[in-house]
């Protein structure tokens, strides 16, 4: 049965058996999750993902779901919790690089399989299934950057400070920055990856009067625009990620211009495809694998149509719209939406 457990005292299970006895006294996996960030769409896709993968997986009877906001010393807490109940894989998205290599460690040498999802980390024998984050963050603000022609000021609105994926963003935010010597970054700010935090940042930053050119958003985006609507402050060139709502607004909001940069949170559900593949025998021959991005921008022809097509009423506003990754995940629509797991109904 699938569980989600908010807490790490509601981890500690009764089961204490190693990984393969377990797995062949039920006949099937049973996959540990762990993430950090709740409350956040891209990662709550990211964990409905993972459910339906697992649901539509013969191999996994199921899951056991740490999910909760925390920092690296509770998500430590949470991988040795899900070591402790004997499953066979651990698919996490890692607070920190390197805070979590002795838990990881510890998973492996009882013969448990790691998958990072989102960002990396640095333990040997780890596999990592990300999207291409550095090439994200650079196709957006190279983007931004020569609508700007070269020119300008920009708000540059990040994630969380010290997570990997933070990390590889602004390697390609600065990436790009180097080419445009005539960008400036006149504010940035840290959005934890919170909508409403990210908002208030932006309400905040327009109260000032500062005047900047445009905005660069690391997925907190749809309420980075209602701020500005909202405000009734003049709107700028904005990027953020192919969020529905944000992917809506660039269609519908009148005098907008942006892109959008896929980084499908079903990137969950490729990493208990790509456990499962492990535990089966068929490891890839890399231990990272990287989904590249592309932009989808509404200032061409093409772009608009690609936003059009793209749209989806039926996904929560701060979902990605690219709910599923060709060659990883297999469930349907309904069942990402549904969000069960294996046991769940």
């Amino acid at each position: 049965m699938t569980r989600l457990l908010t807490g790490a005292a509601a981890l500690m299970m009764s089961v204490a058996l190693a990984p393969a006895a377990f797995a062949e006294a039920h006949g099937g996996y049973v996959i540990g999750v762990s993430n950090t960030v709740q409350g956040n769409g891209w990662r709550e896709e990211m964990i409905c993902a993972m459910r339906a993968q697992a649901l539509v997986e013969p191999d996994v009877t199921s899951l056991i779901v740490a999910h909760r906001n925390t920092d690296s010393a509770g998500q430590l807490e949470d991988i040795n919790n899900l070591i402790e109940a004997g499953v066979n894989a651990i698919v996490l998205n890692p607070s920190n690089p390197d805070a979590l290599n002795s838990a990881l460690e510890a998973a492996m040498a009882q013969g448990i399989v790691v998958v990072a999802v989102d960002a990396g980390v640095t333990v040997d024998g780890a596999y990592i299934l990300s999207n291409n984050q550095e090439e994200y963050a650079y196709l957006g603000a190279r983007w931004l950057f020569e609508q700007l022609g070269g020119e300008g000021d920009v708000v540059y609105m990040r994630g969380i400070a010290g997570v990997s994926a933070d990390t590889d963003r602004d390697n390609g935010f600065r990436r790009a920055l180097a080419e445009f010597p005539g960008i400036n970054v006149v504010h940035e700010v840290f959005t934890g990856w919170q909508q409403d935090q990210g908002k208030q940042q932006m309400f905040d930053f327009l109260a000032t009067g500062i005047p900047f050119d445009g905005v660069w958003t690391s997925g907190i985006d749809n309420v980075i625009v209602d701020a500005f609507v909202e405000s009734g402050a003049p709107l700028v060139p904005i990027v953020g990620a192919d969020n529905a709502g944000f992917v809506g607004q660039l269609s519908s909001v009148e005098g907008l211009m942006g892109a959008a940069v896929t980084n499908p949170g079903s990137v969950g559900g490729a990493g208990i495809a790509l456990a499962v593949d492990i535990l089966n025998g068929n490891a890839p021959d890399s231990n990272v694998v990287l989904v590249d991005p592309v932009l989808w921008e509404n200032t061409t022809e093409e772009g608009r149509a690609t936003l059009a097509a793209a749209q989806n009423p039926n996904l929560d506003p701060e979902w990605p719209v690219s709910v599923s990754i060709p060659g990883w995940t297999d469930y349907t629509m309904e069942q990402i939406i549904a969000c069960k797991g294996p046991g769940e109904g």
